[in-house]
């Protein structure tokens, strides 16, 4: 073959192959997102078994709210609301602490169930359904413990 002719099957394929990365990019950056409040509960907790178990044990605590690709099985926390504060993005997080836990659950939601925090109250209880971001652990540089921290996270009752 001569170099004129090697050189124009291999631009060929090389459009090809980034068509064809485009393509599949494209689809990925274009797939739905989870709809976590669509979806089945997995598990209903109270705000302190989740936090004792990850505290306790965080591989085993993993193993069960976590899927096998890492993602986060649903859940539905019940729990004490503790505090309520807005993030840098005006979300609301409520976290759900008892008095005689170490750490709390820290419930972010997102622009969609915002507005259903309005009539929440520091003291009352109630049930909100999210996901897992991260266990409650202990921190040994600060000398605390941090919260288990949930998104997605939507109203269920109060």
């Amino acid at each position: 073959m001569t170099r004129k002719k090697t050189l124009k099957i291999a631009l060929k394929l090389f459009v090809i192959i980034v068509l064809i990365g485009g393509s599949v990019g494209y689809y990925l950056y274009n797939m739905p997102h989870r709809d976590v409040q669509a979806t089945k509960t997995d598990f209903v907790l109270k705000s302190s078994d989740i936090v004792s178990e990850y505290l306790a044990n965080p591989a085993l605590a993993n193993e069960k709210y976590l899927d096998e690709e890492g993602e986060s099985k649903v859940i539905e926390i019940t729990g004490k609301i503790h505090q309520i504060s807005t993030d840098f993005n005006d979300n609301k997080v409520v976290i759900l602490k008892s008095e005689t836990d170490k750490a709390g659950v820290s419930c972010t939601f997102f622009a969609a169930t915002n507005s259903k925090t309005a009539k929440l109250q520091i003291g009352n209880m109630v049930t909100i359904k999210g996901v897992i971001r991260a266990g409650a652990a202990f921190d040994k540089d600060l000398d605390m413990y941090e919260d288990v921290i949930m998104e997605k996270c939507d109203i269920v009752s109060n």
